[in-house]
């Protein structure tokens, strides 16, 4: 019908009861003339349409009917009903023939029919795909779980003409059977290519599933060598990828297949899966928990240590006002993660900036490669990528860690730094401290009162439990910890004398002398380092003194026992007798209450002497870690910020190491590389030194470099359940344990030191080299001192792991070859050579020769990334599979139009486009620039 509104538009409806079609026309007179051509069609012509529908829907229903009640798949059931077991995941590869284009671009969508609910799912909505030379053109799909693919079901493959979804133009359909494609014997299934009313060829397609052609050394029929190959790939995927540990990991998986030819004219089977993983949120959320729990108990802790002169409690209240904060953000924080991961595991980039997501990896993905040759099953490559880890919240306006940690390195000097060891062992001192005192002022006072009641067996047991627990005060006062801490007191007394700190409080306060000695310190200049132990020796000597005296008595006594006792009448014996008693009773005209209290007065002034000193001394231990560990690392919001990227580059490297493990867990030569070396951690960074991009870079190395703290334990899981087997995290800043659960029979299976937790180190090291425009910037105009530094330093840490690796692993396979590489990347790093590559594919290919793990980082690990990874993925088949040079830019291009980093571009921006222009390309290297049509 024609509009009145618009004399120009007509509708087109349908008694189907689909919604209207409108259509506009370039006039007013055209639109009448499409009115008279609709009046006027040829019925007869729709009759022969509606006709040769029908015969289809029959012929489909006839064989629908024929395969639920005589195919040898029924599994009986009531009613004939055809089992729904699934043949996914299913690979395929889809060509077109025919068609009248050559060296354009195509659609190809792929549809899924259930022909028992009658129901179409799209499965891919635009694959692109461009002809070659011969007019073929070529695609790959792939049905993974989360598809359920069922016999019965069948595919739609619909071809349109153009990459552009407002000027495509319809080129024709074809569809076929799952059952027929799983029953034939060849290795491909021809179709013909019709048009809408499926009375026209236009083209043929032929479907395969995934498998190998062309072979002609073997002497293999090539239908059983196609078989074969198949049911290895399917083999490897179903029993590898869809094991617990897996499918625990990874989710939203994202395949694509396709096949290059060899030197030798043999076809490679390769296959790319991008996987995401629970990881960018359950390790952050852990991560926050352990924190906001560490930073509760250090409160505590300050707050325990009870009265503080003005200086040392103005330092605490710093102390619990920045735990306070951070606290409360943590906690606000976590909040939001517990909403956020209920409904998703990813990040995208343009989220990156968000508050509530600053603790979560951007994009993290697992990119994977398998390749499959006629002379080996799949052999798998593994990259985990994601966006440089780096506090975009709070944006680069004043640096980034490495730039604000270094402006906050004077509070630092002026705090001496503790250990967490060492201020455990302070709180064990204190809390021992508090334990003995009593007991030896207990034990004396006892002493004192059994001397008055002269019981001589009963004093010598009371002394004997005196002497017991006053050895074990001496022995506890033996800790060089405490002579340490005192003498820092005193040095800075000494350089405080004349400065005053106004604390968080508002608390102006000035060292003055009489403060200084209530810290157990000295304001003059002169400082005895063995004052210490003088201290600790005088209460030994006390109980020494106190042990002489009472023998001293007793001799008297046993004297007095063992004098006669004198006759009557004699006046000598009597008076020697007077005498003698006179002496048992009183030593020098004295009790023995009187003799020992003295020495009981000299032993609790000694001891109440050395218990001030140790609790001056490990008190201030206790606080200066805490301060080392809160304030003096700079506010609140640079210690958040550190977290953050931290956190980052946490959840990164653990998703790596877990999948490294999980593939090396039948190696028994990695399996032993991991307890005694541990495992290297390679993070290749794209960023520029230029802008923003410089604090992003600043960020990452204090990120990289604190994972030096992170240890991995292998667990036995409770169960195969996922959440079982999802890693835990534990420990304080700076020494984090992840204990990694495996299956109980994979377990079993581990060598004793791995099952006895032996902690798996980690070694991580950075290379940076910028590839884009504003890397050219800052090479010319601007400073590149900060990847120059940042590489040499990798480099001489590469080095360092790779020579303990050859020290204690002399037979590991490759080790040899070391060397020759190591002395490439000194010479490729020394040469400061303009975006110089070369230092990214030397570091990754020693990296992968020990067994490392491969992490790549661009701002968002979306281009840039994407460049480097497909790069890598087709260097490592030139290299490792004789992947020819004539189908090596064919490989690159097509993983970098269809593969799946352009899946992650479309997941994160919703284009499949890079976001690069064909100016900025111009200062990429040559090998980093995407194929035409592929940006923009």
């Amino acid at each position: 019908m024609k509009l009145p509104h618009n004399s120009r538009l007509l509708a087109v409806s349908f008694e189907s009861g689909d919604p209207p079609v409108f259509l506009q026309s370039s006039s007013s007179a055209e639109c009448t003339s499409w009115l008279i051509s609709l009046r006027d069609a040829n019925i007869e012509e729709l009759r022969r349409r509606i006709t040769h529908l029908h015969t289809l829907i029959n012929t489909h229903t006839q064989e629908h009917t024929q395969t639920t009640t005589d195919s040898p798949d029924n599994d009986g059931g009531a009613g004939g009903a055809e089992t729904a077991a699934t043949v996914s995941p299913l690979h395929l590869t889809v060509e077109c023939h025919g068609l009248d284009i050559i060296r354009d671009k195509i659609q190809i969508h792929i549809s899924v029919i259930d022909t028992h609910t009658h129901t179409v799912r799209k499965h891919c909505s635009a694959e692109i795909a461009e002809g070659s030379d011969d007019g073929v053109f070529l695609t790959s799909v792939c049905f993974c779980d989360d598809f359920p693919l069922y016999r019965h079901c069948r595919i739609k493959v619909t071809i349109y003409h153009g990459d552009d979804s407002t000027t495509r133009s319809f080129l024709g359909f074809t569809s076929f059977s799952i059952r027929d494609l799983l029953r034939v014997k060849e290795p491909h299934v021809s179709l013909s290519l019709r048009t809408m009313d499926g009375v026209n060829e236009v083209g043929e397609v032929r479907v395969s599933r995934v498998q190998m052609e062309g072979d002609g050394e073997s002497q293999t029929p090539s239908e059983h060598k196609c078989s074969t190959l198949c049911d290895s790939i399917h083999g490897s995927v179903h029993d590898k990828d869809n094991s617990p540990m897996m499918r625990a990991l990874l989710c939203a998986q994202v395949s694509k297949v396709n096949r290059f030819k060899t030197e030798d004219q043999r076809w490679l089977l390769v296959r790319e899966q991008m996987s995401e993983t629970p990881l960018s949120f359950s390790l952050p959320k852990q991560l926050l928990s352990l924190l906001t729990q560490e930073h509760t108990n250090r409160i505590q802790e300050v707050k325990e240590l009870g009265d503080l002169s003005p200086h040392w409690d103005g330092l605490r209240h710093d102390v619990v006002s920045h735990c306070n904060h951070v606290t409360g953000c943590y906690q606000e924080l976590l909040a939001e993660l517990e909403k956020v991961s209920a409904s998703s595991c990813f990040k995208s980039s343009t989220s990156k900036s968000d508050r509530h997501l600053q603790f979560v990896p951007t994009n993290l993905h697992t990119q994977r490669m398998e390749v499959t040759s006629p002379d080996s099953t799949g052999v798998w490559y593994d990259v985990i990528t994601f966006g440089a880890p780096a506090d975009h919240h709070q944006a680069f306006k004043h640096g980034g860690l490495k730039k604000l940690l270094r402006k906050h390195t004077n509070l630092r000097e002026r705090c001496v730094s503790y250990s967490q060891e060492e201020s455990s062992r302070a709180k064990e001192l204190l809390a021992r401290m508090a334990q003995l005192q009593p007991l030896v002022f207990g034990l004396a006072e006892e002493l004192l009162s059994v001397a008055q009641e002269l019981n001589a067996a009963r004093l010598r047991q009371v002394l004997g439990s005196l002497t017991e627990q006053t050895e074990q005060f001496v022995h506890a006062l033996k800790e060089e910890l405490v002579k340490c801490a005192l003498l820092e007191i005193h040095n800075q007394c000494i350089a405080n004398a004349n400065s005053s700190h106004v604390h968080s409080n508002g608390l102006l306060c000035e060292n003055c002398p009489a403060d200084q000695e209530q810290d157990g310190g000295r304001h003059d200049t002169e400082y005895d380092d063995e004052e210490w132990d003088r201290v600790w020796v005088n209460v030994g000597k006390s109980i020494n003194c106190i042990v002489a005296m009472v023998d001293r008595l007793q001799q008297q006594e046993e004297q007095t026992v063992m004098s006669p006792e004198p006759q009557e009448g004699d006046t000598n014996s009597q008076n020697a007798g007077d005498a003698s008693r006179s002496s048992c009773s009183s030593f020098s005209g004295c009790t023995w209450q009187e003799h020992l209290l003295p020495l009981v007065v000299t032993l609790r002034d000694c001891v109440r002497e050395a218990v001030g000193k140790a609790q001056v001394a490990m008190t201030f231990v206790v606080l200066q870690e805490a301060v080392d560990v809160t304030v003096a690392q700079g506010p609140a919001h640079i210690a958040q910020r550190r977290h953050a990227v931290f956190s980052q580059a946490l959840s990164a490297v653990v998703c790596g190491v877990m999948l490294k493990l999980y593939r090396g867990l039948e190696d028994p030569d990695f399996l032993r590389q991991l307890h005694t070396v541990g495992v290297l951690a390679q993070f290749e960074s794209l960023l520029s030194t230029h802008g923003d991009e410089i604090g992003m870079l600043e960020d990452m190395e204090v990120g990289v470099a604190d994972l030096k703290g992170v240890a991995f334990t292998i667990t036995e899981a409770k169960t195969e359940q996922p959440d079982d087997l999802l890693p835990t995290l534990s420990g304080t800043w700076g020494s984090f344990i992840v204990e990694v659960p495996l299956p109980p029979e994979t377990f079993s299976s581990l060598p004793q030191e791995l099952k006895d937790g032996l902690l798996i180190r980690v070694d991580p090291v950075l290379f940076n080299i910028g590839i884009n425009q504003h890397q050219s910037y800052a090479e010319r105009f601007g400073d590149c001192s900060l990847q120059e530094r940042i590489n040499q330093q990798s480099c001489e840490r590469l080095k360092a792991y790779c020579n303990t690796l050859r020290d204690r692993l002399p037979d590991m396979a490759g080790i040899q070859s070391l060397a020759d590489l190591l002395s490439s990347l000194e010479r490729s790093i020394e040469a400061k050579k303009r975006k110089n590559v070369e230092v990214l594919w030397i570091a990754a290919k020693v990296c992968r020769k020990v067994n490392g793990v491969r992490l790549t980082s661009c701002k968002s690990a979306k281009d840039r990334t994407a460049m480097s990874v497909t790069l890598e993925q087709c260097a490592l088949l030139r290299e490792r599979h004789t992947l020819s040079q004539q189908h090596f830019s064919t490989a690159l291009d097509w993983m970098r139009r269809d593969g799946c980093r352009m899946e992650n571009v479309e997941k994160n921006i919703g284009s499949r486009k890079f976001a690069f222009s064909s100016v900025q390309l111009l200062t990429f290297p040559k090998l980093y620039r995407p194929p035409d049509g592929s940006y923009g």
